[in-house]
């Protein structure tokens, strides 16, 4: 079978990678809400909760589809973010059934499995996906995954790839995260070690790429081997680890909620109960071997952005 793909979220950090690295073997086309420059294929300007994106995969004869846009940083809209993430990924799924798409690639995320007290030291595809209503992205990530079963159950014939990631670095990478480490001073929660799993964007692409290549099918967790705790990235910084009871950043949230931000107490959880990935699926079943380790992917980041003893 000759492979067609379009990706939506095209322009995005991992989305014009992917679409570069598959253009080299495949026909390739994107849709995003903007496009960027230095791009081996072409992107469509399309919102992914229109109807004419059906058309526009049958139209282009698309077998695979990956799905990447998403809200990555939660604004005042809560409304509109949900609407973009859940009902755009339910647009989306709509249309590849209608127009006869054969698999579809798409990315959650660890968040999906929620922040709790009561998670384990390393969590596994078959636990629980309790993301939190309070934080955004993790709730609309939740949503989505249980509207992916619904169609799984409903359209077994449109094949799903799905991606739980942690943390993704790579040399240019700018987030809410990476704004931690950058910080004079790492943040952590008195009580709480609330580590890192780090997953190398290289790998990232990689692993979709393979399993576009191959046809995989299946849901996996995404992310280096072991994992690193405040304490430990402080140490690889040669930054103060500034330790703080978990009242006192409740209270700093509360400001921040006051000053119109979106964010609030109540997302304190994510800095204290952080999911902690295990990759064995990912490595045993899907077949993929990450090339760096959680710590490797860190020093990787900190080397390209001049941080610490690198």
């Amino acid at each position: 079978m000759t492979k067609r793909i379009l990706i939506t979220g095209a322009a995005g950090y991992i989305g014009h990678q992917l679409g570069n690295r598959l253009a080299a073997h495949y026909s390739v086309m994107g849709t995003d809400i903007c496009t960027r420059d230095h791009l081996d294929f072409a992107i469509k300007i399309l919102d992914i909760r229109e109807d004419k994106l059906a058309q526009l995969l049958i139209d282009e004869r698309i077998t695979h589809v990956v799905h990447l846009a998403s809200i990555l940083q939660a604004s005042k809209d809560r409304a509109r973010d949900f609407d973009i993430d859940v009902n755009g990924t339910r647009n989306v799924l709509a249309c590849c059934v209608k127009a006869g798409v054969q698999h579809l690639t798409i990315t959650s995320s660890g968040a999906a499995y929620g922040y709790h007290a009561d998670n384990p030291a390393w969590i596994d595809e078959h636990h629980a996906l309790r993301g939190n209503t309070e934080f955004a992205y993790s709730d609309h990530k939740r949503q989505i995954e249980e509207l992916l079963k619904e169609f799984r159950q409903k359209h077994p014939e449109l094949q799903q790839l799905i991606f739980r990631p942690g943390t993704v670095l790579g040399a240019d990478t700018r987030n809410q995260i990476t704004d931690l480490f950058m910080a004079p001073r790492i943040l952590a929660l008195k009580g709480s070690d609330s580590p890192f799993v780090f997953i190398w964007d290289q790998d990232v692409i990689n692993a979709m790429e393979m399993g576009i290549r191959e046809d995989k099918p299946g849901i996996f967790n995404m992310a280096g081997d072991g994992a690193l705790t405040m304490a430990q990235i402080a140490d690889k910084l040669n930054k103060p680890l500034l330790t703080l009871p978990v009242w006192v950043v409740k209270a700093a949230l509360q400001v921040a909620k006051w000053r119109g931000k979106p964010t609030g107490p109540e997302q304190v959880n994510f800095l204290r109960y952080r999911p902690v990935l295990d990759n064995r699926r990912l490595k045993k079943e899907f077949g993929y071997q990450p090339a760096k380790t959680s710590a490797e992917t860190f020093a990787y980041f900190m080397a390209a952005n001049s941080l610490g003893d690198s």
